[in-house]
């Protein structure tokens, strides 16, 4: 399986309250998310972190080939580079031991709907299933369905895309600011540049399993942060635990 719906769907922009990360915390090992729950307000979409840190999220749109993903984590496992993988659902339902290794090797997951549609182009019940069943599967994985959303399909949620994540119990949508379009396979060196182009304190950066290229830029990426003085984060070590 493939992420069809980020390289085919329209990347639409869509005006919503942006509202930055908090400090960074502290350096410690990451921990499973504390589980979320429904507070009847929209979510807020947060696109980055502070920008007065030094702490940098990579992060992961997780679908497709296993072991490009297993290679992937055994890069990040070595390196002591921490990512955050947004799960498509029936990705993770069809073998839940890749979700038990993000989780084993101080990762991180996170809600990325259930079957990855244009989620922009969907009704209130539909985006509900959506994100509702991939947090189902993420309960059964990890004990609950954590803290972070991101929509598939778009680059910014719509305020009913905030809507109906808030009542699945996500305070938070969480976008990115650097996107290096490596679902596209571009190449390793082109995600490399377009990564190092982008990066700033507090970055969000949006990449996908199941691609080689990414998996070969993974490594040169990680050095490219840590070079500007940044350090690689999970997205609840960059946020903290107040993001809006």
């Amino acid at each position: 399986m493939t992420l069809a719906g980020c390289s085919q769907a329209v990347r639409r922009s869509t005006a919503t309250t942006v509202s930055p990360g908090a400090g960074v915390p502290g350096s410690g090992a990451p921990t499973t998310p504390a589980p979320t729950s429904p507070t009847g307000r929209p979510a807020t979409y947060v696109p980055s972190g502070s920008r007065t840190g030094t702490a940098v999220a990579l992060t992961f749109h997780g679908s497709g080939d296993l072991g490009l993903t297993n290679a992937l984590l055994d890069q990040a496992k070595a390196l002591r580079a921490p990512i955050t993988v947004f799960a498509v659902g029936n990705w993770l339902a069809a073998d839940q031991a890749i979700g038990h290794r993000i989780l084993a090797d101080g990762n991180e997951l996170a809600n990325h709907t259930f079957t990855h549609p244009d989620l922009g182009s969907l009704g209130a019940g539909a985006v509900a299933g959506e994100i509702s069943r991939c947090a189902d599967v993420l309960t059964r994985v990890q004990g609950n369905n954590g803290r972070w959303f991101r929509p598939s399909g778009l680059d910014r949620p719509t305020p009913l895309i905030l809507q109906q994540a808030g009542l699945a119990g996500y305070a938070t949508s969480v976008g990115y600011d650097v996107d290096p379009l490596d679902y596209q396979d571009p190449g390793a060196s082109r995600v490399i540049a377009r990564v190092q182009a982008g990066l700033q304190p507090g970055s969000i950066v949006s990449l996908h399993t199941g691609h080689a290229g990414t998996v070969q830029a993974f490594e040169p990426i990680v050095a490219a942060v840590r070079a500007r003085g940044f350090r690689p984060v999970t997205v609840s070590q960059l946020l903290g635990p107040n993001p809006a």
